[in-house]
């Protein structure tokens, strides 16, 4: 094991602060060098091994932005911070997009100095030696989109920068949120995601920012806000197109101070959180009509992912599918199924404008409907087979409907007409019948229902569901 103190390259002109931030760091247990121009640092790099490096962005030979390309390029494994005057924040940003880990704003606080040298010194028997497995494990399939995503997040897997993700409904925003957070150097504090759109506008900023007891009606006892649950980790702010024109001031200055104040309170409270929201919204467009702030889209906007829509990924369908069938029927205890040539045929055709959630959901619903080993089209595009419907069922084993009780008979033989409706409609409407009868004669327990009509409660479930018969009768 390497017991060798950690070394940090301290770059800035200031002579004074270079010494103040040495003394700090020799309290840390941390050994510093200083250089005072990018080409002495350049030299020192030669020289020796550094954990992490911090420069100032104005420095008398070349701006600070020209170091963190350098060390990018020739030192992509030790983290460069930058130091940024107040009213830099502009140059700042760039620095994060040219690779820099983070930024840290004059005055340097002791506290603040540790905090960032803490996440970017990452001991070697820490880091994320599974990353690709961890990486296949949540990101599945390999289609070139999906080689890029991951070639993209290797790169801000460190850094501390912002991060900013779009992509259709449905792609996955949230999974590759939390992704970033498992290979980041935060994965042992909080992951805290929040969908804005889902949280009224009244209650948005008590949730975010928290409040004290007594600071409005009904606020009962002090609440812990969700930005400060966050403290140490990564926050995800799912959909921040929703966020009202208001909030999105407060969160700017969060977001820039790293402090929030809680509704009601006179203190504010330190916060240490690494950001990370999502959109399928074009923020652009919006900002054009007055309804997302721009200097909020600049400082959310560091560092882009997109991610890519499931009909482009190739044959990431067909391996998704065999990926939830088996999730899925582990979890309910069946049997693996398998797809047939035309379900491949179908998945491959589809359009997916639901992406990834609509194929879960698809398969699911497959399984659902499904009697035997293997998954035909007929199940994804979500029709019973005729093979397999309740109405056969009862024809074939009239004996599951005999118990104490009896279901009620219906007119099982075929129509001496032609049905109008066509015989889908037809089939749907005896079956619609039989499953109301079940549920009439059982007093709507639907346990005793599935049982009495020989299938699953699951199966029982969805065909419920498709009806629109998922809700009990309002007691009168």
């Amino acid at each position: 094991m390497n017991t060798q103190p950690n070394r940090v390259l301290l770059v800035d002109d200031e002579i004074d602060l270079c010494l103040l931030m040495q003394m700090t760091l020799k309290r840390m247990g941390i050994e510093s060098e200083l250089a005072h121009t990018v080409s002495d640092a350049k030299k020192k790099l030669r020289l020796q091994h550094f954990n992490a490096c911090l420069t100032d962005l104005n420095l008398p030979d070349a701006d600070g932005i020209s170091l963190v390309e350098h060390m990018n390029q020739h030192y992509p494994n030790t983290p460069i911070a930058v130091i940024s005057a107040y009213g830099n924040m502009e140059i700042a940003i760039n620095a994060l997009k040219a690779g820099a880990f983070d930024f840290i704003s004059k005055p340097i606080l002791p506290e603040a100095l540790q905090q960032l040298l803490e996440k970017a010194i990452v001991p070697h028997e820490t880091s994320n030696l599974n990353q690709p497995e961890i990486e296949d494990r949540c990101l599945i399939g390999h289609s070139a989109p999906m080689h890029q995503l991951k070639q993209t997040l290797r790169k801000i897997s460190r850094t501390q920068a912002p991060i900013f993700i779009t992509g259709e409904s449905g792609t996955g925003k949230e999974v590759v949120a939390n992704l970033v957070h498992q290979l980041s150097n935060r994965k042992n504090g909080p992951f805290i995601a929040i969908n804005c759109g889902a949280i009224p506008a009244e209650l948005m900023e008590s949730e975010l920012f928290g409040h004290k007891k007594g600071s409005f009606t009904n606020a009962t006892h002090d609440k812990q806000g969700l930005i400060q649950s966050a403290h140490g980790g990564s926050l995800f702010l799912d959909e921040i197109a929703e966020l009202p024109l208001n909030m999105q001031v407060k969160l700017l200055r969060a977001v820039q101070e790293k402090k929030i104040r809680p509704i009601g309170s006179d203190t504010e409270h330190a916060v240490d959180f690494r950001i990370i929201s999502a959109t399928h919204q074009n923020l652009e467009q919006l900002i054009q009509q007055g309804k997302f702030r721009q200097d909020l889209f600049f400082r959310l906007h560091v560092m882009n992912i997109e991610l890519p829509p499931l009909r482009e990924r190739g044959e990431d369908i067909i391996e998704l599918a065999r990926h939830f069938i088996q999730q899925i029927c582990q979890e309910w205890g069946l049997a693996n199924k398998q797809l047939t040539a035309n379900a491949h045929a179908f998945l491959m055709q589809h359009a997916f404008t639901g992406n990834v959630r609509e194929l879960r959901n698809m398969i699911e619903r497959a399984i659902t409907l499904c009697d035997d080993k293997q998954i035909d089209a007929v199940q994804l595009q979500g029709h019973v087979s005729p093979a397999h419907s309740v109405a056969e069922n009862l024809a074939t084993h009239p004996d599951i409907a005999l118990s104490n009780s009896k279901i009620p008979d219906i007119q099982m033989s075929a129509p001496k007409q032609l049905p109008e409706q066509g015989l889908e409609a037809y089939l749907e409407q005896v079956e619609k019948d039989i499953l109301l009868n079940a549920l009439e004669l059982t007093h709507w327990n639907r346990t005793l229902a599935a049982k009495k009509l020989g299938m699953s409660f699951r199966s029982l479930r969805y065909r419920l569901k498709k009806f629109g018969l998922d809700d009990e009768p309002a007691l009168e």
